[in-house]
C-alpha cells in the first residue's frame, strides 16, 4: 500500500498520454480518411447510376474540404447586414473604374451579346464584375472535391450530388481532365461562375474560361429567365438569390453606364 501514492499518478499520467496519441492521430488524419464511410456509401450510390467516381477518388488530387460548410454559412450575403456594408466588402467602388475599363476593351462581344439576347451590357458587365472580379479570380478549389466533399459533409447534398452528376457528365463531354478545373466554394467556374448545370445548359462556346463565351453566356442566361419572369432583376435574383446580391448588381450597372458616357 505504501506505493500507492506512487502507483497512481504513474497510471493517470500513461491514461492520459494515450489519450493524448490517440487525439493527435485522430488530428493528423485528412479529411479524406476521416469520411472514408461515407465516401464508401456515395461511390456505391453513383455507382448504381453508372458513375465511377473511384477513378477521381483514387487521384492524388483528390482532396475532402472537411469545413466546406462553414464556407457557405459565412458568405457575405448571410452575414452582412446592410447595402452599404455589402458593397464595401465587395469594393464596389473599384468594380465601377474596373467595369468602365471591361465595357471598352471587351465592346464589341458586349455589343454582339446586348444585340442577340436583349440583355443591357452594362447588366453583361457588372455580373462578370462581381462574380469573378472581371475575370481575374477564378476561384481556388476545385468543382469535383467541393461538391464531393458537402456530400460527404452532408450540406446541401441533394444540391451537390446534382451537380456532380453535371460536372461529370460536362467533363466526359468535353474530355476534359476534372483536376485542372478552378471554382468557388460553391463548384462555380469560368469568369461567369456557372455552376455545372447552368454550364451544361447554358454556356455558349467550348471553352469555360473564355472571356468572350463568357460574357455571351451570361447574357443567354439572363434573356432565359427574363423571357419567363419579364424582369430583369428577377432575372439577377437567379444568379443569387440575395436581394443585397441583386441591389449591388443593378446599382453596378447603373454606375458603369453613368461613368462610361
Amino acid at each position: 500500500m505504501k506505493y500507492l501514492h506512487i502507483l497512481f499518478p504513474a497510471i493517470i499520467l500513461v491514461v492520459l498520454t494515450v489519450q493524448t496519441k490517440a487525439q493527435s492521430n485522430s488530428d493528423s488524419l485528412s479529411y479524406a480518411e476521416q469520411y472514408q464511410q461515407e465516401l464508401a456509401r456515395l461511390s456505391s450510390e453513383f455507382e448504381k447510376q453508372g458513375y465511377d467516381l473511384s477513378t477521381f477518388t483514387n487521384d492524388n488530387r483528390f482532396e475532402v474540404y472537411g469545413e466546406i460548410d462553414q464556407r457557405f454559412k459565412g458568405s457575405a450575403e448571410r452575414t452582412t447586414p446592410t447595402l452599404d456594408e455589402y458593397k464595401e466588402i465587395l469594393d464596389f467602388e473599384e468594380k465601377v473604374s474596373q467595369g468602365v475599363e471591361f465595357l471598352h476593351t471587351h465592346s464589341n462581344q458586349l455589343r454582339k451579346a446586348e444585340e442577340k439576347y436583349g440583355i443591357p451590357k452594362y447588366l453583361i458587365t457588372a455580373i462578370i464584375g462581381i462574380e469573378s472580379k472581371y475575370g481575374t479570380v477564378l476561384g481556388s478549389y476545385n468543382p469535383l472535391n467541393v461538391y464531393i466533399s458537402m456530400a460527404l459533409v452532408d450540406y446541401r447534398a441533394d444540391f451537390a450530388k446534382a451537380q456532380l452528376k453535371e460536372l461529370l457528365e460536362f467533363v466526359d463531354r468535353k474530355q476534359v481532365d476534372v483536376f485542372t478545373l478552378k471554382s468557388s466554394y460553391a463548384g462555380a467556374m469560368s469568369p461567369a461562375q456557372f455552376i455545372p448545370y447552368s454550364v451544361n445548359k447554358w454556356w455558349v462556346g467550348k471553352d469555360i474560361f473564355d472571356m468572350d463565351n463568357s460574357i455571351m453566356s451570361v447574357a443567354n442566361y439572363l434573356a432565359h429567365f427574363q423571357e419567363r419572369t419579364n424582369s430583369l432583376r428577377t432575372s439577377v435574383l437567379r444568379y443569387n438569390p440575395s436581394d443585397l446580391y441583386a441591389d449591388t448588381i443593378l446599382d453596378l450597372a447603373d454606375e458603369i453606364e453613368k461613368e462610361s458616357k
